[in-house]
């Protein structure tokens, strides 16, 4: 299995995954993943998490229910909910005895080198002193010129940074299907990003998502000219890496 084989994992996780319909935080879904990441761990793998959904907790908090918002708006209501992101994150890991830190990034740590060079000491060090690091774009800062736009890229440069075997998408959907209108058409590998492929994308998003299936397989041209593979799967059901290696549905990315 693919997960087995990994000894770097980053795990993506979408706004839909962790927040609910009424921009609630998923406390008891994300214990259940916690359990997961801890069977991992026992395995030596190294963990990290990019993880979506401070807007929409920010949103939920200030009580703002407008989809449409402006840059430097979103950015405010980000830096609002990305306390309460961490501190819900903080307490569940520590109430199962685990570390974790947070890191901010922006496109220009990624794609510099020197920074990214730097980027990856900070990573390397927290693995040696067993924290999962909890990473996030640095929205405040970032505008809409600069902006990854959603946190499927980002993870893949984060994949990209670390020397990541694998990079796991946790979405709302199982992965890519051959055809938009049959949802029991999921496609099991994909070894070549070409057009095709990206005929089959449903363009729509989720009511917090800020990507969709596209932004999806552009971080998997990130990944795969990395070496780095990658799984897109269903994150909304408890348990969700034990489900995905034993129902074994998902849309494998696979490095030729």
């Amino acid at each position: 299995m693919y997960i087995n084989k990994a000894t770097k994992i980053v795990f993506k996780l979408g706004s839909s995954t962790i927040v609910d319909s009424k921009g609630n935080f998923k406390k008891r879904w994300f214990l259940s993943l916690i359990k997961d990441i801890q069977k991992l761990k026992k395995d030596n793998k190294k963990i990290v998490i990019v993880s979506s959904g401070a807007i929409a907790l920010g949103q939920n908090y200030l009580r703002i229910k407008k989809k449409k918002l402006k840059i430097e708006m979103s950015q405010a209501i980000a830096s609002v909910g990305q306390i309460h992101l961490i501190n819900e994150f903080q307490k569940l890991f520590e109430k199962n005895k685990q570390k974790i830190d947070q890191i901010l990034i922006t496109p220009d740590d990624t794609e510099q080198r020197r920074r990214a060079l730097n980027a990856r000491r900070t990573f390397e060090n927290l693995f040696k002193l067993d924290a999962i690091p909890i990473v996030n774009e640095n929205d405040t800062t970032a505008t809409s010129e600069i902006k990854y736009g959603d946190n499927d890229r980002l993870a893949a440069r984060v994949a990209q940074i670390i020397g990541a075997d694998l990079l796991i998408i946790l979405s709302d959907v199982d992965g890519l299907y051959e055809s938009i209108s049959n949802k029991k058409s999921l496609i099991k590998k994909i070894e070549a990003i070409d057009s095709n492929t990206l005929s089959l994308v449903d363009k729509k998003i989720n009511t917090y998502g800020s990507g969709g299936m596209l932004t999806k397989l552009e971080a998997a041209k990130i990944c795969m000219n990395a070496g780095c593979n990658m799984l897109i799967a269903n994150g909304n059901n408890f348990n969700p890496i034990k489900r995905i290696i034993e129902r074994k549905l998902f849309t494998y990315l696979k490095v030729l």
